[in-house]
């Protein structure tokens, strides 16, 4: 009996330190994106791009960088009237990161071929703690108003 008392003991005593360490995880960022879009632009080398950033994780975490492969992506910040090229956005714990026109927002430059609605255009979003996410963006009619306002 004392041989199979300490195996036992031994895998209670591992159990229990694995789920001491399975609580850290909970306050990781937990990304995922939505509601993404590209009005179909106007310019042939310009067009801009809207999408909410959702972190339900316990950790902030922040947006680093935009890429895509039909040009440039930047990053801007729109207040009072006055647009600013960022390097970086906050995506808060529990909390979300909105892109929508009027405010925070994605620039296309530099394009390589001119986006149509009915398109899709590829991303990468790269963030400071988090792996990097992979979307995809509807190109849309240029007058689209999409239901969650942005």
């Amino acid at each position: 009996m004392k041989r199979a008392a300490l195996p036992a003991a031994a895998l209670a005593a591992a159990l229990a330190l694995a789920g001491c360490g399975s609580g850290q995880g909970a306050g990781e960022p937990e990304l995922s994106v939505s509601a993404t879009y590209m009005p179909q632009p106007v310019a042939a080398d310009m067009a801009a791009g809207f999408l909410t950033v959702t972190n339900k994780g316990g950790e902030q975490d922040e947006l680093t960088s935009v890429s895509s492969d039909i040009g440039r992506v930047t990053m801007h910040s729109t207040s009072g009237g006055t647009m600013a090229e960022r390097t970086s956005f906050a995506v808060p714990a529990h909390g979300r990161l909105v892109f929508r026109s009027g405010g925070n927002h994605l620039m296309f430059e530099q394009l390589k071929q001119k986006p149509h609605q009915g398109q899709t255009v590829r991303l990468k979003l790269g963030f400071a703690r988090s792996g990097p996410l992979t979307v995809e963006m509807p190109v849309r009619s240029a007058t689209y108003n999409p239901s969650t306002g942005h």
